[in-house]
């Protein structure tokens, strides 16, 4: 059943099925592919492409809904057929997990999804694929990567990718798309989004209706957004084993005027000293002291990215201490990883924004620290072989904040903005714990117990796993976990030696 294209399409959907015919073409075919002529619309459905996709992709019978399984990527996916230019891609978000970062990454391919084997492809569509000739692709801001919203994104005869989100006014992608071949829509459910829903697509010729001005909408800074933590804990990121940190030989004594009386005992006794800051700063930032201490330098506080002077080493915890704080002013810290060296880049480099660095084409993941600080504090940072970056405030674990890809080089950064005024690179811990100490279930952390299974994603977590102590399951699948051969925590691979069903309080 066909549909009409109307005036009215920029804001409704098609409705029904497309049946596939031919359609005229407006411009040369070697310039783009065929525009439809105004009225009748004839071409077929758009869909997922029913082989071609990532080893962590579920599909359902009909072709129009994704979900990614487990993990954080290898969930990228294709359209059945090439698009057509001017034709509107769109999704609706139907499952946000808050435990990872970075969101859905949208773009196009020249290359038939039916000639790509799947056993080839990479993790992720950004870096990994648009590296390669024939892929473009962006990750969506994570501010729009919400639950029941409706992403649209399409290209024009020029290459130039837009993008919509509900019912906002269009925003320019990216350009640089080579029209001059068929292409096919490319989705990566990646990170914060675990589900998303192909809609009917809609094709608006220019010639037809002239779309709403494209206008560029600013990203809120980090400065003026103080309250959005990036990223949610978990119930299944918390461990309550108390372990204790495992210091070698090769340590020095932490300086005691680096610490205060309060603190001092949540520490090693002894903590290597080759970590300082990178000389690659934000010029609204100042580094001192033998580069360990990071201060801001303008009250403006755009550009005051800083970064490890070398790549973070597998289980050490890295101990920085709030040196000053401004209770007067709000915001907090955020930190992050990065495959970027920083000895690449050039002050030049470093935005007003540091959410913008996910557009590059290196890996890069941000987010804030989620409770409260002020000075004193000591917050330590340590990622696992899992790739998962743990975070700790006062010796107290907060859990899981981000996952990464460990098998490259990762620098660390810090982003000083609002009440954060100067921080301080205490030293490093190696050969830590594989998660660090945890605290019990705070409710001004982790809020109320909303947790999914990990499994299977439909029950709601209530059960301990001993002797590790997360909980990340519900008591019907720890059941059959613990039946299973070398039974081990989905999160962080120890032995189960018992389950424990939990009660809440009412």
């Amino acid at each position: 059943m066909g549909g009409q294209v109307t005036r009215n399409l920029l804001y409704d959907s098609i409705g029904g099925s497309f049946s596939t015919s031919s359609h005229r073409c407006h411009h040369k075919q070697k310039h783009c592919l065929p525009i439809p002529q105004c009225g009748t619309l004839s071409i077929s459905p758009l869909l997922f492409h029913p082989h071609t996709k990532g080893s962590q992709i579920i599909m359902d019978t009909t072709q129009k809904a994704v979900k990614r399984q487990a993990s954080f990527c290898n969930a990228i996916t294709f359209s059945n057929r090439p698009i057509v230019i001017y034709e509107q891609v769109r999704l609706k978000i139907t499952k946000k997990q808050c435990c990872w970062s970075g969101a859905l990454r949208l773009g196009f391919t020249s290359k038939d999804p039916s000639r790509i084997n799947p056993d080839t492809l990479p993790k992720y569509a950004c870096p990994d694929l648009v590296s390669q000739s024939g892929f473009w692709a962006k990750a969506l801001p994570e501010e729009f990567a919400n639950e029941g919203n409706i992403i649209a994104f399409w290209v024009d005869k020029k290459g130039r990718v837009f993008y919509r989100v509900n019912d906002s006014a269009a925003m320019l992608f990216f350009s640089g798309v080579r029209t001059a071949e068929p292409l096919w829509a490319l989705i990566d459910v990646y990170g914060l989004t675990r589900g998303v829903q192909l809609l009917d697509s809609e094709i608006i010729p220019p010639d037809c209706l002239r779309p709403r001005s494209f206008t560029a909408i600013r990203r809120p800074s980090l400065r003026r957004d103080t309250e959005d933590t990036r990223l949610s804990v978990s119930l299944c990121d918390l461990n309550l084993q108390e372990d204790t940190f495992h210091v070698t030989a090769t340590t020095c004594p932490i300086p005691q005027n680096s610490l205060n009386s309060q603190h001092s005992h949540l520490l090693p006794s002894q903590l290597e000293s080759d970590l300082r800051f990178h000389h690659l700063r934000g010029p609204h930032v100042k580094i001192l002291d033998d580069q360990t201490v990071a201060r801001l330098e303008h009250a403006r506080e755009e550009r005051t990215l800083v970064f490890t002077s070398r790549p973070l080493r597998i289980n050490e915890t890295i101990f920085v201490k709030i040196n000053k704080s401004n209770a007067v002013r709000t915001g907090t810290l955020s930190y992050g990883v990065t495959s970027c060296d920083p000895s690449t880049l050039r002050p030049s480099d470093l935005p007003y924004n540091p959410e913008s660095l996910v557009d590059r084409k290196e890996f890069w993941a941000i987010c804030r620290v989620v409770v409260p600080l002020q000075s004193g504090d000591i917050l330590g940072f340590m990622v696992n072989s899992d790739g998962e970056l743990h975070l700790s405030h006062n010796g107290a674990g907060i859990g899981m904040q981000v996952c990464a890809d460990c098998s490259q080089p990762l620098w660390m950064f810090f982003v000083l903005h609002g009440a954060i005024m100067q921080i301080r690179l205490l030293g490093t811990a190696p050969n830590s714990p594989s998660s660090l100490p945890e605290s019990p279930i705070s409710p001004s952390i982790s809020g109320p117990w909303v947790d999914e299974c990990t499994i299977c994603y439909e029950n709601m977590v209530d059960t301990v796993i001993y002797s590790c102590g997360h909980m990340c399951l519900c008591y019907s699948c720890g059941l059959k976990l613990k039946k299973m051969a070398n039974a081990c925590c989905p999160i962080c691979r120890r032995a189960i030696k018992d389950i424990i069903k939990t009660y809440r309080s009412t």
